[in-house]
């Protein structure tokens, strides 16, 4: 009996030896690779990591988030048994770049991808080389939307599965748990729903009542075409939200505790391909049984970039110095430390179907905002060239935000939907150039293409064919035929990764 009991206690302390040697990289301890520790026929192993993100909504819209009449029942229950993040956070609100800093560690501007339908740069190491590195298989279940295959060399990658009566395909179900029954060794995976992502379910005689309106949308209650699109895309909700109780019951069925499982979404749709927070703000929950207090919250600023940082951290290993996010496992253990002082985002409006020269950069405490729209109309005329085949791209772009100022300033924490801009308040002007000056150092060590300077207004191309021409027609954008095909190759700044 006593050799059973101290056999037990060895265990014990072999478990929470596991734990602390987890660490986070700022505290300089030694991160061993414990890849497995045997102690009689138990097996002590590293966790497995299971990152489950939707497609296209927003924040707001989730019963433990405060939307009580949306279904998200499975993300609600995640938050009761694990921990609820109040201020995670993309750099883009576009699928592309902010999937990319998911997988890089990098914001958009330093790993390539800033546009979408782009690229991230070819000699970054992403995801699957690094955990393979530190003994994880990774693995894609879902949409993918990143390139190029040299960077993202999964070990296994399944495509979504067309469904009969539903608007989007369905994540691969059947794959996923065929891959759970038969995995030997720790996994990263990324399960990458295309819901609820648009085209979404025709719902007859929609109901306003049954919508949440908040400041930014509540002109809109009594629009039928705006109401019904949104009843279409809660119903979407709600058929992802039947995935995600799928993939738990897999998760419950075929592995331990030892499994950390988080839940997010690329980033908002009412905010995409701006840089205000129903965009770029995510919401983010994690699930680790025996390491996450049940019910937990944290107001912690969180970033996707952080992601494979902390998922480094947990496989034993650590993150690259060129990195730009920084690992929140101690936060997930408990220990409420800063993360991030600032986030930042990034908005470049152009290779989309409304491509308009109109960038902009935003950073942010936890309290306040920053946004300066570089081509504003307040500052177009500067940021004209003396082309006229150029400069009606850059007013174009200028007029088609118009009601967009050249700076915004916000208190998030009282005004969380950005409705009072308080750029010109004499009090807070020194709070204004502290995050300005911080936001151009930023810049400047992310290679941007702009900078302080008015007057420099790139206008971007990919390399090739690939992306849309602002001298040319899209399917949401019309251009005179006086001024298509006039923009030659010396008036761009052709991307040469793209």
């Amino acid at each position: 009996m006593i050799t059973k009991h101290l056999k037990f206690k060895a265990f014990g302390l072999i478990v929470l030896a596991f734990l602390s040697c987890l660490g986070n990289k700022r505290t300089g301890e030694k991160q061993e690779d414990l890849a497995q520790v045997e102690l009689d026929t138990k097996v002590v192993t590293k966790p497995n990591l299971i990152f489950y993100l939707a497609d296209d909504q927003d924040v707001y819209d989730y019963g433990c988030y405060g939307n009580d009449k949306v279904n998200t029942a499975a993300v609600d229950r995640l938050a009761k048994e694990g921990m609820l993040f109040s201020n995670a956070f993309t750099a883009q609100a576009i699928c592309a770049p902010s999937r990319s800093q998911l997988f890089t560690g990098k914001y958009p501007l330093k790993n390539g991808c800033f546009a979408n339908h782009t690229a991230t740069k070819p000699d970054i190491k992403s995801v699957t080389a690094q955990m393979k590195n530190l003994g994880y298989e990774v693995v894609l279940a879902g949409k993918s939307h990143v390139n190029p295959a040299s960077v993202y060399q999964w070990d296994r990658e399944w495509e979504p599965v067309p469904k009969k009566n539903v608007p989007r395909d369905y994540i691969p179900l059947d794959s996923i748990e065929g891959y759970f029954k038969a995995s030997k060794m720790p996994f990263c995976m990324f399960i990458t729903s295309k819901y609820p992502h648009g085209k979404y379910f025709d719902v007859e005689n929609p109901n306003a009542d049954d919508i949440k309106f908040y400041p930014f949308n509540e002109n809109k209650k009594k629009d039928k075409a705006y109401v019904k699109s949104k009843a279409g895309y809660y119903r979407s909700i709600e058929e992802d939200n039947t995935q995600i109780e799928k993939v738990l019951e897999l998760v419950d069925t075929y592995l331990d505790d030892n499994t950390l499982f988080i839940y997010s979404a690329d980033h908002g749709v009412s905010g995409k391909f701006t840089v205000k927070d129903i965009g770029l703000k995510v919401p983010f929950v994690a699930r680790w049984p025996k390491v996450i207090k049940p019910g937990s919250t944290s107001n912690q600023l969180i970033h996707f970039t952080d992601v494979l940082p902390t998922f480094m951290n947990i496989a034993g290993g650590k993150s690259t110095e060129d990195m730009d996010g920084t690992s929140f496992l101690p936060v997930l253990q408990g220990d409420d430390i800063e993360v991030n002082k600032y986030v930042y985002g990034v908005r470049t409006n152009q290779n989309i179907l409304n491509s308009e020269v109109f960038p902009s950069r935003m950073i942010r405490d936890k309290r306040y905002k920053y946004i300066r729209n570089f081509n504003s109309v307040e500052v177009v005329e500067q940021n004209l060239t003396g082309k006229p085949h150029v400069d009606y791209f850059i007013k174009r772009g200028a007029n088609a935000n118009k009601d967009e100022p050249f700076e915004e300033l916000y208190d998030v924490q009282n005004d969380p939907f950005e409705q009072h801009n308080l750029n010109k308040k004499p009090e807070l002007q020194g709070i204004k150039e502290q995050l300005k000056k911080d936001l151009f150092i930023w810049m400047q060590s992310q290679g941007d293409i702009l900078d302080e300077t008015l007057g420099n207004m790139p206008i971007i191309t990919p390399k090739g064919k690939k992306g849309f021409k602002l001298d040319q027609d899209t399917p949401r954008r019309k251009i005179p035929d006086s001024i298509k095909n006039t923009l030659t190759k010396e008036d761009y700044i052709v991307i040469e990764h793209w």
